[in-house]
């Protein structure tokens, strides 16, 4: 399992993150009741799991994802998932987005438009329980996957990106809850 770059928020400050420059742009924020417009659960239920996902737009202007995760009826994944848009990434960018979590790893989801069924680009990532952190995902360390199995010789084309989603299914039953303040995407050197 891989774990990249993850900066403690608190250590931050009230300097805003550590992308706050030209070379950043906001992807998503949860500022308005209607930006859960852009979102959507997607669970186990699909096919026949037990498992719970769910999410809110909070007062605090995050995003909260939470629920119960359930292995019953061989399910075992909750998740949100942005509508599809158009993102405008590019070779070298990196997706970096504050995030609460509970401890657990979730796993960040790349879509782009395929016949492919349960297909996307993933990368894990962890949290610390009851922590602000940032989390830093390089485009680069994707790797393709169908039904949460990794595909060989498939390269991700940053510009056919038209959603992303966040998954918990790592096989621990029980709650969840991981809150999100922000998604931004941090410009690329190439």
């Amino acid at each position: 399992m891989r774990f990249l770059s993850i900066v403690v928020a608190s250590v931050l400050g009230s300097m805003g993150g550590v992308f706050a420059d030209e070379n950043s742009r906001e992807l998503f924020s949860f500022t308005t009741p209607t930006d859960s417009r852009q979102w959507q659960p997607v669970n186990d239920g699909v096919m026949g799991g037990r498992s719970v996902g769910q999410f809110e737009i909070t007062n605090d202007e995050t995003m909260k994802f939470f629920g119960t995760l359930s292995l019953k009826n061989n399910g075992g994944f909750a998740s949100v998932r942005s509508r599809a848009s158009k993102l405008n990434l590019t070779k070298g960018d990196q997706l970096v987005m504050r995030v609460r979590g509970d401890g657990r790893n979730y796993t960040f989801n790349l879509y782009v438009p395929t016949r492919r069924i349960a297909f996307s680009y993933r990368e894990e990532f962890e949290t610390k329980k009851d922590e602000w952190v940032e989390v830093v995902l390089p485009l680069e360390q994707f790797k393709a996957t169908s039904f949460g199995r990794e595909l060989r010789n498939q390269s991700l084309d940053p510009a056919t990106v038209s959603g992303i989603g966040i998954l918990l299914g790592d096989k621990k039953e029980g709650p969840f809850v991981l809150e999100i303040d922000w998604i931004k995407v941090q410009s690329g050197s190439e």
